[in-house]
């Protein structure tokens, strides 16, 4: 019976093991990919600004880059969360709230951007303008009641975070 039970503990060890690797293996992948992902749009993000430089076409494509330079942030930000996963073989929500934050700063410069070109080009006079500007301060106040409760949901996981006894 005691036998059988240990013979029972090594299949299961044999079976964690073997799924542990196959989650190792993944997060490598993963971690290849968002690595050339993000150097990809950073390139992209070069070529945009140097075109953009080159044409004397500086301000109409700065939103197109600061878009593209956020989202590499965010693939970096990603990134740092897989190799943490890797390293610690446990999931750390932080990081992924860290990403949420840029991802809505992200889209508040975006929108920001879109509505001041709204105003610079004088088109206040048709109705569809006007909706256009009312839903884009709709959407700036979502996102950034998004951002204070990412932000007080990070202050709450440093603050009651558990304290770990395994130091490496």
């Amino acid at each position: 019976m005691n036998e059988d039970r240990i013979a029972e503990g090594k299949v299961r060890d044999n079976i964690g093991a073997a799924f542990g690797h196959a989650e190792v293996g993944i997060y490598l992948i993963l971690a290849v990919l968002l690595a050339a992902t993000a150097l990809l749009a950073l390139a992209s993000a070069a070529k945009e600004l140097w075109d953009a430089v080159a044409g004397w076409q500086l301000a109409g494509e700065i939103p197109r880059v600061l878009n593209g330079l956020l989202f590499v942030l965010m693939a970096v930000e990603i990134l740092h969360t897989v190799r943490i996963s890797i390293r610690s073989h446990v999931l750390v929500i932080e990081p992924f709230l860290v990403v949420g934050i840029i991802a809505s700063i992200r889209r508040i410069l975006v929108v920001t951007l879109e509505a001041a070109s709204l105003t610079k080009e004088g088109q206040w006079t048709s109705e569809g303008a006007s909706s256009v500007f009312r839903a884009s301060m709709i959407e700036l106040g979502l996102l950034g009641l998004v951002v204070l409760v990412l932000v007080i949901a990070i202050a709450l996981l440093r603050r009651y975070a558990p304290v770990s006894t395994d130091e490496r």
